[in-house]
């Protein structure tokens, strides 16, 4: 898929990983329908590059019909929005938050499909390229996927489903034409690793191999433009994470 020809809804991107895409596609020529539940952060991004937004909840099925239906020849999907917590399933505070294991799984894991079946739904309509392709659906997982934390049993249950469903979906789309991959970014300088101390997050570098460093959102965009690009990558989780294995804690 040629980036000028790209028309991308990016959820999330009003911070971080999404606002890091979509800056880098539309200074490419990509046309953007940014979403996020945050107000003023979308607003800003998408004043600042010229882009149309919708301020919503992911995993709302009836917003998010609504965000995207005059966002016609959509064939980009690029899921950044999520939340993290931590929380031990049991602990001297109690047992883990039922309702909030729920919250997690709900924003990261079904907003992320209900983005997913919306946008593919209307991809397959599309006219297809010299290759056949009619759409590219990117949705962004974790590390902690595969060697999740002491205390990201939710986190990184969202965050396996969502690994866990990019094989069967990019197998079932490709007869419309679509491919399906997921991004599992290691330790990124994003509003969710910047909240914890310096002490937790120079622990948590040390564990990179190289480099010993936070990753950046220009380096998971570059990702996504290699993606969106190469017309062989399907099917595959793909970790950016300067081969950290994240340590049990």
């Amino acid at each position: 898929m040629i980036l000028k020809n790209v028309k991308a809804v990016i959820t999330g991107a009003g911070s971080g990983l999404g606002e890091g895409t979509a800056r880098y596609l539309k200074e490419r020529g990509a046309e953007l329908l940014l979403i996020d539940l945050n107000a003023d952060g979308l607003k800003n991004v998408a004043d600042e590059i010229g882009a149309k937004y919708f301020v919503g909840d992911v995993s709302n099925e009836e917003e998010m019909k609504k965000a995207i239906t005059d966002f016609n020849g959509i064939n980009c999907l690029v899921n950044c929005a999520g939340i993290a917590i931590g929380a031990k399933v049991v602990s001297s505070r109690g047992m883990h938050d039922l309702a909030l294991f729920e919250k997690v799984l709900r924003v990261n894991l079904i907003g992320s499909f209900n983005m997913l079946r919306l946008c593919a739904d209307k991809m397959q309509s599309n006219e297809p390229d010299h290759e056949g392709e009619k759409g590219v659906i990117i949705n962004t997982a974790s590390v902690a996927a595969f060697d999740g934390q002491i205390g990201q049993a939710a986190y990184s249950a969202s965050k396996g489903g969502i690994a866990g469903m990019t094989l069967p979906i990019a197998r079932e789309l490709a007869s419309n034409g679509i491919r399906v991959n997921t991004i599992a970014p290691g330790l990124f300088a994003t509003a969710m690793l910047s909240g914890m101390s310096e002490e937790v997050q120079q622990s948590l570098i040390a564990t990179t191999i190289f480099p010993k460093r936070l990753g950046t959102p220009l380096e998971y965009a570059m990702l996504v433009e290699s993606i969106l690009t190469n017309v062989m990558l399907n099917g595959e989780t793909i970790r950016l994470d300067g081969s950290v294995r994240l340590a049990p804690r």
